[in-house]
């Protein structure tokens, strides 16, 4: 019987201990000009992506970087080094659809027609975008601070382009659980 027991517990084990860790909550605090914003994670819902874009943080990759796209009434765009939106970090993201909806305060991976394309440029919505759902990456939501997110310069009607766009100041992440 002891011979059992001791396979059981070892094979139990082995399971726990071979068990894909659980995917962690990362909290992003974005500072903007006119104040801060904080943003929660998903990382159930899309761990490949939050875990490049806290690679992105942790390396300093946003800071100074500009809401280079944006468009009043649908989105604010940043992101990308280049502020014109054709740059990266030069390092894809395989798309991960999931089933969050494009509504107000939600970030999402931007993108080219190629769904595996997002990079490091990401939107954030300001009203609800279900053109969007399905398509494009869901990441995280603001939980605080919208109000500052709706302040960021508007872009020309159309393409969004903006001339001399609003900053992300720093981007910090302030917690992983």
């Amino acid at each position: 019987m002891t011979k059992y027991f001791v396979k059981l517990v070892l094979v139990l084990f082995g399971f726990f201990i071979n068990s894909p860790k659980a995917a962690e909550q990362v909290t992003i605090q974005m500072l903007l000009e006119k104040g801060i914003v904080i943003i929660e994670t998903y990382p159930s819902k899309a761990p490949k992506t939050v875990k490049r874009i806290t690679e992105l943080i942790n390396q300093g990759f946003y800071d100074g970087l500009t809401f280079h796209r944006v468009i009043s009434g649908f989105m604010a765009q940043g992101g990308d080094p280049l502020g014109n939106g054709t740059g990266g970090s030069g390092k894809n993201i395989v798309a991960e659809f999931n089933d969050i909806k494009h509504e107000r305060g939600i970030v999402s991976m931007a993108r080219s027609n190629d769904p595996d394309s997002a990079d490091s440029q990401f939107f954030i919505c300001f009203a609800e975008a279900s053109h969007l759902d399905g398509q494009y990456t869901v990441f995280g939501q603001v939980v605080e601070g919208m109000e500052f997110v709706d302040k960021i310069k508007r872009g020309e009607p159309g393409s969004g382009s903006v001339d001399e766009p609003d900053e992300m100041i720093t981007v910090r992440v302030i917690s992983d659980l």
